[in-house]
């Protein structure tokens, strides 16, 4: 990769002005003195590019060059380093970050999706033109997740990575456990509170986690991943009756992005789990995110802190901004680009593990029977039962609670489906997969 190592400063381009562009550059003029040293060069932002210049944002942009068109920063002899803040696979985001790659100019990015959808291309483009692309923000923001995995544990061979991976869904998990309010509830607070968006869809069903765990998972076994072939879950069908019935069976639940290696493939996966209430991932809660690598060597590590916000992000593009001022950079997914398609996760039914699953049933006798029935004919071994009564003789339902030993995803999916056409049964069934952690 090219070294921008020299006394001179390193000139950056920053587009997108919002929360983390505004951040990065007032990060870069508090910790002006600081940064040079450590970079061994000054850290300059010479040119930006915003949808609105008269926007006030808490930092004077008004002595820097101003591109209303994002692509021009490439073409400005003066810019040295891209960063892309904008956002988004596709539009202004992609095509910046392509343009400039061709063009043999670095790039800093914290856009997730555009790396999980593109990560192959832009992996291509940055080696065939020698233009590093780092990404150290886009997951886990303030924490050093990439690195960690990319470099820190390069002499292992990686077995899992993942972790707690969207502060939004882990701070609406926490708040509804503590406070045994339902999701709609928790989640309006947490939109009046500025922690969910408007639209927070891509949070809480689960996109947001996957995007990161592509990017972890190409980082961990050195090979892009096709993000259409995670296996995907939000929170929206959690309710507070499940966080109730989890504290009884001794676990808490957490939004998990989960992938390992196996004989049999690659296995990624997004989806709620029920982890002991003693685990350390079950300790880490509110907004932070926590990032486990398991290797054959090193064993089992947590790293966990703030993994969005201005502050943080803001520091995991400064750092990347460091590397390149060193010379300190190294191939997108850790090995030289293959001409290999996106290595593609095996079928979610293709593997195995235990089962919570909530049911709303008629309160009558039989009901039981003809559920144990079914799992017994699909081969699915229970471990424990547990039933609330109705909370009033007005409510025909009550929720029933059946917790199961290991078994094959595709035992399970079979099971589910016919207790789900059952006429006592009122409801899909939630089902949480159960994690050792």
């Amino acid at each position: 990769m090219t070294s921008c190592s020299s006394s001179s400063p390193l000139r950056l381009g920053i587009a997108g002005l919002g929360t983390v562009g505004a951040g990065v550059i007032k990060l870069l003029r508090a910790n002006a003195d600081l940064l040079s040293t450590r970079a061994g060069r000054p850290l300059e932002v010479v040119a930006v590019s915003a949808r609105e210049r008269t926007r006030d944002r808490g930092v004077d942009v008004s002595a820097l060059r101003w591109y209303d068109n994002a692509a021009d920063l490439v073409n400005d002899p003066d810019v040295d380093v891209v960063v892309e803040l904008i956002g988004g696979a596709e539009g202004t985001a992609r095509t910046l970050v392509e343009a400039a790659l061709k063009a043999g100019k670095p790039v800093v990015t914290a856009n997730k999706a555009l790396l999980a959808l593109h990560g192959s291309t832009l992996a291509r483009l940055s080696a065939d033109n020698n233009a590093p692309l780092l990404f150290e923000a886009a997951v886990a923001g303030g924490i050093p997740a990439i690195k960690t995995v990319r470099e820190g544990l390069a002499a292992d061979r990686l077995l899992r990575v993942g972790g707690i991976l969207n502060g939004t869904c882990n701070y609406i998990l926490t708040v509804m456990r503590e406070t045994g309010k339902d999701f709609a509830t928790v989640l309006k607070d947490a939109q009046d509170l500025g922690y969910a968006e408007a639209d927070p869809s891509t949070d809480v069903d689960g996109l947001d986690a996957a995007h990161k765990l592509t990017i972890l998972a190409g980082l961990a076994f050195g090979q892009p991943v096709a993000f259409d072939s995670v296996h995907v879950e939000g929170i929206r069908r959690i309710g507070a009756v499940d966080q109730s019935f989890a504290r009884a069976l001794g676990y808490r639940i957490k939004l998990l992005g989960l992938a390992s290696m196996t004989d049999a493939g690659l296995h990624a996966r997004v989806t709620p789990c029920l982890v002991p209430q003693q685990a350390p991932l079950a300790q880490v809660d509110g907004v932070f995110n926590a990032v486990v690598a398991e290797g054959e060597f090193v064993g089992r590590i947590m790293i966990e802190g703030r993994g969005a916000g201005a502050g943080p992000t803001a520091s995991a593009v400064t750092a990347d901004l460091v590397d390149i001022a060193r010379g300190n950079t190294i191939a997108v997914w850790g090995v030289q680009t293959s001409t290999q398609p996106p290595l593609r996760a095996c079928p979610i039914s293709s593997g195995e593990g235990a089962f919570y699953l909530r049911l709303m049933v008629e309160d009558r006798p039989g009901v039981i029977a003809d559920i144990t029935a079914i799992l017994r004919d699909c081969g699915v071994s229970l471990r424990s039962m547990l039933q609330h009564p109705a909370e009033n003789d007005s409510t025909p339902y009550v929720p029933l609670v059946l917790v199961t030993h290991r078994t094959s995803e595709a035992a399970m999916q079979d099971a589910v489906t016919r207790i789900d056409a059952l006429t006592v049964v009122t409801d899909s069934t939630v089902v949480i997969r159960i994690e050792a952690a």
